[in-house]
């Protein structure tokens, strides 16, 4: 009886722990594509793009950034911010928010 409870435990916890896998994952396939190219792959931005948007800081991987609540993250993400393009037509709420989970972590 105690291994079936056990089990039971154990499959639900994977159960339950699927979604959030699968999130994080979205967060990071959609940042890959969409952001890394300026942010960079470590959100601490690439140099290259930073030159080329006048020294420009793409750095997201910081305190400033980390201090932002969600919906102001969101909202950069969804309408754009200077030369960041939209992608509120490309990602959809819950993607987006996925993506900021995804840009927290990087600043851990």
């Amino acid at each position: 009886m105690r291994i079936h409870l056990y089990l039971a435990a154990v499959a639900l916890a994977a159960a339950l722990s699927a979604p959030a896998a699968d999130a994080d994952d979205a967060g990071k396939a959609a940042y890959e594509r969409l952001c890394a190219s300026c942010h960079g792959a470590d959100g601490k931005g690439n140099s290259a793009m930073a030159e080329a948007f006048g020294g420009a800081n793409l750095e997201i991987a910081n305190q400033q950034v980390a201090g932002k609540k969600d919906e102001e993250l969101k909202k950069i993400i969804a309408d754009g911010k200077g030369r960041m393009p939209a992608a509120g037509k490309s990602l959809s709420p819950a993607d987006q928010q996925a993506v900021v989970a995804y840009m927290r972590s990087l600043a851990q």
